[in-house]
């Protein structure tokens, strides 16, 4: 099962010196997944830790301080958890930093509220080095980190709420469509372009139009509200 865009990268995309920091906030109760993290991700030229929280409460303070591209979010912790502190990050900051949820297990039920209210995807704890700090570059600029069989099988156990999308979803166009089945199925912009022989840019359009329709902040809530509105099945 991949995490990337339907394609598990061979190796870590190794970053440089001369390629843009990556600032990283790491939230988590447990100590130890904090210190393993920030051991990884310091080790990459490419990515910088910021600055580490110990609960949900504090990621706002901590965000509006550091201004951290990317943060890490433990998705159960004693006070706020990481469903609640990313709903709070992304309705009291204009520019929210992309928060990719870190997990013991994929299939927790908590994960799916956390891409519900906007997180750009999850990652396994345990998940190797070259994983967690690819999935940080990813959604940096502006990608999705989503195990695709895992949403599925999430959204399969939901009842279907027929109020989960804005009005505009009804006006989605035969391609925004397909484009959004193939946004499920984890395929990236290029490979969209590649199945659908259409240019890069008119497949980034048509994804910033479904995410305008479905009034989603990015691609994997777009996925998420497509499953649970009924618009596709468990089964598609």
């Amino acid at each position: 099962m991949s995490a990337f865009s339907g394609t598990t990268p061979a190796a870590d995309p190794v970053g440089t010196a001369l390629d843009p920091v990556v600032t990283v906030l790491i939230v988590d109760d447990d100590e130890l997944t904090r210190t393993g993290l920030r051991a990884l991700l310091s080790a990459k030229p490419d990515l910088e830790v910021v600055g580490e929280a110990a609960d949900g409460a504090d990621a706002l303070p901590m965000v509006e301080r550091l201004r951290p591209d990317v943060v890490l979010m433990d998705v159960r912790m004693p006070r706020v958890d990481g469903i609640e502190a990313t709903r709070r990050l992304r309705s009291a900051l204009p520019d929210p930093p992309k928060v990719i949820v870190i997990t013991t297990f994929e299939n927790d039920e908590h994960v799916y509220d956390a891409l519900r209210v906007g997180a750009s995807g999850f990652i396994r704890k345990r998940a190797p080095s070259q994983q967690i700090a690819h999935a940080v570059r990813l959604v940096a600029t502006g990608d999705s980190v989503l195990f695709p069989d895992a949403v599925r099988r999430l959204a399969a156990g939901r009842p279907v709420r027929r109020d989960a999308l804005t009005g505009g979803a009804a006006g989605l166009t035969g391609r925004e469509t397909e484009i959004l089945r193939l946004m499920a199925k984890g395929l990236s912009n290029q490979q969209a372009a590649t199945q659908l022989r259409v240019s890069l840019e008119t497949v980034k359009t048509h994804v910033g139009n479904v995410l305008t329709k479905l009034g989603a902040s990015n691609r994997t809530q777009a996925v998420v509200l497509a499953y649970e509105s009924g618009l596709m099945g468990p089964g598609e």
